[in-house]
Formats: C-alpha cells, structure tokens, sequence
C-alpha cells in the first residue's frame, strides 16, 4: 500500500472519531500548518502490536514560508493519543532530526498522558522528551500546539517550549485531573475550569496565546514564525517594507497626558513607531500592566518590552516581572534586537506580593536584561522610578542607547513619596509642602539632569521616535551578539 492510500485510510478514521467532537484530525491539522503539498511523513510504517496500522503520532517535515520545520501531531483517534515507547522514539527522531538542520520544532498536542499499560516504559519516554527540550532550548524555537487534552505528564513538554498555543474549549493542560482534584481537595471543577484558557491564558500564564479555534491557532503560529530565525545561528528573515523609515509621527507630540497621574494607552505608540502599524502580542491577556510583542523596524524582527499605564498604572509585580524576563531571554537566544519602552512608577507595593517573591522575580529581569548581548534601546516615555527604572533595561544594565521624551521623569521616587520623606516634618503645614513638590518636579520631573550627568544619550521629540530608533538600530546591527564566558 502507498504512503498517501495509508495515510488517506488512517485519515478517514481518524474523521469518524475526532469530527463529532468539534476536532480536526492529526493530518487536517498538519495541512492547516505547513505550506500546501510541504508536508513529509517520517516513519509512517512504525508500527507496535497494539496498533499495526500505527501508532499515536504522526511525525515529520515541511516548510512554513518557504522555510523548513520539523513536526509531530498526536492522534487522539489511537488510543487516546497515549504516549507510550513507540510514539516516543518517533517523537525524539523528529527532535534529533531537527537539532541537526538547525530548525524549529512544531508539536501538536492531543493526548491522554502516559500509556498505562506500558508502565515505566512510558514514564521513560516522557522523561527522554523532556530531556531533549532542554537539550533544544535556545538552540531552536520550539512551538507546542494545545488541541486536545494534555494530562499529567504530558504537560511537561509543553511548559519547557518557548510558546504554547491553546485552542478554547477543546485543549486543557493539567497536572491532575477533576477527579483526583475532587477527591485530594474537595474541590468540584470541569476540566475547562481546571486547565483550560482561562486558567492558562490569564491566570497562570503558562498558555502564551489564546485562540478561539484550530484554524485561528495555526493561522497565528504561521504568523509568528516570520517573525523568527531558524535557529539561534541565523537572524530573523528581514522584510522590504513600504514605511518610511524617517516617517515624522506628530500626533505623538501631544499624546502623553499633562496630568501625570493620567493612564494612556502605550500600545498606542508602538503602533505608531513600528513598520506599517503592525505588532504581534505575546501573553497578551496575562499580566497587561506589561506588553510583550514582536514588532518589525525598518524591516526587522524587534522584541517590544513596554510598561502599560493603563493596567496597575504601568508597575512592575511578579507576574509582569517573570513574562518580560522570559522574553528578554528568548529575544537574546535568538538574535532578536530589543526595544523597551519605559513608564513605570515602581514596584507593586503589598504583605502578598513582598512574600510571594517579587525581590526573586525582579531579579530575574535584572538578570536578563544584564545578560543580554542583542542590540538594545531604551526610551523612557514617563515616569521611570526607583528599582523599577533600573530593570527596565537602564544604561546601567547595558542597554546600548537610552533616550527620553522631554515627559521622562528619570528620579529614586516620585514627588509626593520623596516630599513625604525628605520633609516630613514640614507635613503638617500643607503650603509648604505644596511649594517643595512642585520644587522637586522642577528639579526631577525631566529627564535633562539624567543627560547632563550622561546617563541619557539624548533627549528627543517624539514625533521623531522612529527615525532615531530606525537610526540606532541600524547603527548597532554589527553589534557582536555572543560574548566569551
């Protein structure tokens, strides 16, 4: 029988179970993913003696963009897609077989965890794959794809990937399932409720994107991918782009509030200073006091890290913290220059965010940040206060170009903290205290003293941000990206 016959008769199978559920197939899956007609089959005869006509897994290569992938899609309609030790030496074929050709890895999830009935065997396989994720972080961009269920161990996989997709309603990451929750905890959850996007999407933040069906899924993942390189050895494909890069953007001119204490909406400005007004967000709908997104400049692929002052007024907690560190982080892995657009007034102040580890998790983008060897520019658009100024890619840190907007506030605090300390034994007499606040906004509320002391490259008009950001972008290009340890 032919690869395409075998294919063809496991496909129409597969139909009958996966359709009456709302869900597609392992191949219709692979052929919404990859360039039509890409698509390779690796191993299509592997086979065991519970399931002759193959196993759980569909394996093998194509091209997204014209660019090569590695690919594996789990096939629920074979024993729930269970991973036992077939399905996980053709799963670490494709892995190798990827970190060879230095390309990404693309895995579509659809499984009921470890084969039981292998016992320890399957465990084996789970903890091999694991192994050979880490073995790939950094080297590959690895993608994971929630379509189905993604119990126990299962989910570990997914969680070391560098993005997880995952579809609402059909695709749940959990560790145990509702039963064994109800029975430890006593606590009566649906699956959705325990693993699904809204669990995930917003209040773990272990899902990065949130999609509303698999065509939206695979739609976006293709979308994503030409943003990124093949490899931590190649930089991200460069596009010709009509926007002019000297393009004069007056309404940003008066776009920040006078009122300082006034949100606005920073998406509003990367909108306006990237190529053609086109940004993609990642974890868009977790810790929003904080934008993550890749964006192209003047052509090319640009990680965005801003504080957003319509959420929590821009401050940095423990969520916002670890999302922009692991960013960052991806961002250097992978060539990926970094832009970071900074308002933010401070720390999340609280007994809950103090012992639940926002000095570890601040720490972590210090880190970040710190080890960093891509191109990186810093505007300060407002407020930047404190600690909080400092780990958002200060000069200190590194960051190769800083410049301000004439509203940059560059200072330890704001004015009314700083009043409060400084003269506190002025507080009760309200003049006085008004007269040394607007003195500490004359002296602090611009960034012109951090230039004078060096610690801005320059001050500029707004309206001229994205020539001077195409400007020093370009100017950093040959910038070596891997330093000797």
């Amino acid at each position: 029988m032919s690869d395409e016959n075998l294919a063809e008769i496991r496909n129409e199978k597969a139909k009958k179970i996966q359709h009456p559920k709302g869900k597609l197939t392992a191949y219709e899956r692979l052929n919404l993913l990859l360039d039509e007609g890409s698509f390779s089959e690796i191993d299509q005869h592997v086979a065991s003696d519970e399931n002759p006509e193959g196993e759980a897994v569909i394996t093998g290569t194509g091209t997204i963009h014209g660019r090569p992938v590695f690919v594996f899609s789990e096939d629920f309609s074979v024993m729930g897609g269970s991973l036992g030790e077939v399905v996980a030496k053709k799963i670490l074929k494709i892995m190798d077989h990827a970190l060879e050709a230095r390309a990404p890895i693309i895995g579509i999830k659809d499984s009921g965890g470890a084969r039981i009935q292998e016992g320890i065997s399957s465990l084996f396989g789970y903890a091999q794959i694991f192994k050979k994720n880490v073995e790939a972080s950094g080297k590959v961009p690895q993608i994971s794809v929630v379509v189905g269920p993604s119990a126990g161990g299962a989910v570990y996989s997914p969680a070391l990937t560098d993005f997880i997709f995952q579809v609402k309603d059909i695709g749940q990451l959990y560790v145990t399932g509702p039963a064994v929750v109800k029975t430890v905890t006593g606590e009566d959850v649906t699956f959705e409720e325990l693993g699904g996007v809204e669990a995930h999407g917003t209040k773990s933040g272990v899902t990065h994107q949130v999609c509303e069906t698999e065509e939206q899924a695979f739609e976006e993942i293709r979308y994503l991918m030409s943003f990124l390189p093949q490899s931590s050895s190649q930089k991200p494909p460069m596009f010709i782009t009509e926007d002019e890069p000297s393009r004069v953007i007056e309404s940003l001119d008066g776009f920040i509030p006078e009122n300082r204490n006034q949100p606005y909406d920073m998406e509003k400005i990367i909108l306006d200073i990237v190529d053609d007004g086109e940004h993609y967000p990642i974890q868009s709908n977790y810790a929003t006091n904080i934008i993550t997104s890749f964006a192209r400049i003047n052509g090319n692929t640009t990680g965005i890290v801003a504080n957003q002052p319509m959420e929590l007024a821009g401050v940095l907690d423990i969520k916002a913290s670890e999302k922009a560190a692991r960013f960052v982080r991806f961002c250097d892995a992978f060539n990926i220059p970094i832009l970071t657009l900074v308002d933010v007034p401070g720390f999340l102040p609280g007994v809950e965010q103090e012992h639940s580890g926002i000095i570890r998790s601040g720490a972590k983008l210090l880190y970040a940040y710190s080890e960093a060897t891509v191109p990186r520019v810093c505007v300060v658009i407002r407020k930047a206060y404190g600690g909080a100024y400092i780990v958002m890619d200060s000069i200190g840190l590194g960051a190769d170009k800083l410049f301000a907007w004439p509203s940059g506030e560059i200072a330890v605090m704001g004015a009314k903290g700083a009043v409060e300390i400084l003269f506190r034994n002025e507080l009760n007499d309200s003049k006085k205290i008004e007269a040394r606040t607007l003195e500490y906004e004359e002296r602090f509320a611009n960034p012109f003293i951090a230039a004078e002391k060096g610690y801005i490259d320059d001050v500029i008009m707004p309206r001229s941000s994205r020539k001077r950001l195409v400007r020093a972008f370009k100017i950093l290009k040959g910038k070596n990206r891997k330093i000797k340890r």
